[in-house]
């Protein structure tokens, strides 16, 4: 008996894996972790860059993040130390 209810949660377990598989869940405004895994240094061509989004340093992450969306949609994670990053900062901060 304890058997077909162990196979039977190992099952439940197993569909709702597949169901999910591929989704993405729905960003919240306030992340309670870093965003950014690594970062990417080498220079990106700012006709490339369609939007920079600057998330300071705070209790859901202790680094600065500066997460850039490119013309194709995909979102990348820029060094803030990076010299090129530090103009793109500037220029946000002083608009």
């Amino acid at each position: 008996m304890m058997g077909k209810a162990v196979a039977a949660v190992v099952t439940l377990l197993l569909i709702s894996a597949v169901g999910t598989k591929g989704k993405a869940l729905p960003r919240s405004a306030i992340e309670l972790r870093c965003q950014c895994v690594g970062t990417h240094s080498k220079f990106i061509h700012p006709k490339f860059i369609h939007n920079v989004n600057l998330v300071p340093s705070g209790p859901h992450c202790k680094n600065v993040e500066v997460i850039a969306t490119l013309t194709d949609g995909r979102e990348v994670c820029l060094e803030p130390t990076a010299p090129w990053v530090k103009l793109i900062i500037k220029a946000i901060l002083d608009k």
